[in-house]
């Protein structure tokens, strides 16, 4: 099984231009705000998951529209698939509403335990596809995503939101998405000013890449960039 690693929506054209032809996990609050994404470079990009953006959001005071977000989805029929609009202030109900009505739904470690039989039948309607998160912060979970994880079937797409920690050690992750890839390169452009944002920027692709080809049944846990810092990935750890 080859894990997939989806790059957090570009937040400018640099960054943007570093992530064609990459999986990209694009964001309904960001895009809406930043037009060059579906004018300029959403064909560029390899492969696209729709998100809402509600954490996003709702750090800055704004709320999604569900019917705006749902028609946006639709209108890029291409897309791997659709998240469901998640409750971020942890209301379990109201995230099995928004569920119910559109997209793949998750399961969160904050959810009753008996929610994710239902979810699992959601799933089954939504592409076989099925997300699990953990409540920030998300250190010393991975017995409680392994037991989760063993609970769902083999057939449905397993994508851990912001799992990217655990995803080289519990093999039934298929995907996850990396919500720090540019942000992890500008740090690195400051420990290595005489690198251009753009080379730091290709430097995270690259490892995104190197994770996402590497069959994870067969990786240690102390392997591919586990726990390395961005100085030690820019002298190749990993190779």
């Amino acid at each position: 099984m080859t894990l997939r690693v989806y790059l957090a929506s570009p937040d400018n054209q640099l960054q943007a231009n570093a992530a064609r032809e990459q999986p990209v996990l694009l964001s309904f609050a960001l895009a809406s705000k930043k037009p060059f994404l579906e004018k300029g470079y959403l064909a560029s990009f390899g492969r696209v998951l729709c998100d809402s953006g509600a954490f996003s959001s709702y750090n800055s005071g704004a709320e999604v529209d569900p019917s705006a977000y749902r028609a946006w989805a639709e209108s890029i029929p291409w897309a791997d698939n659709w998240a469901a609009l998640d409750s971020i202030e942890g209301d379990w109900r109201e995230g099995m509403k928004h569920a119910e009505a559109f997209g793949f739904p998750t399961f969160h470690d904050s959810d009753p335990e008996g929610t994710l039989a239902p979810l699992i039948e959601i799933a089954r309607e939504r592409g076989n596809w099925l997300g699990v998160g953990l409540v920030p912060p998300r250190t010393g979970r991975g017995d409680w995503l392994a037991r989760t994880l063993d609970r769902i079937p083999d057939d449905i797409h397993v994508h851990g939101w912001a799992l990217g920690g655990y995803a080289l050690t519990h093999h039934r992750i298929n995907s996850f998405d990396s919500t720090h890839w540019w942000r992890e390169a500008q740090k690195l452009r400051q420990r290595m000013p005489w690198l251009t944002y753009g080379e730091t920027l290709e430097i995270m692709v690259k490892k995104m890449q190197r994770m996402r080809r590497t069959n994870v049944e067969t990786v240690g846990q102390e392997e591919m960039f586990a726990g390395a810092t961005v100085l030690e990935i820019a002298k190749g750890v990993g190779k």
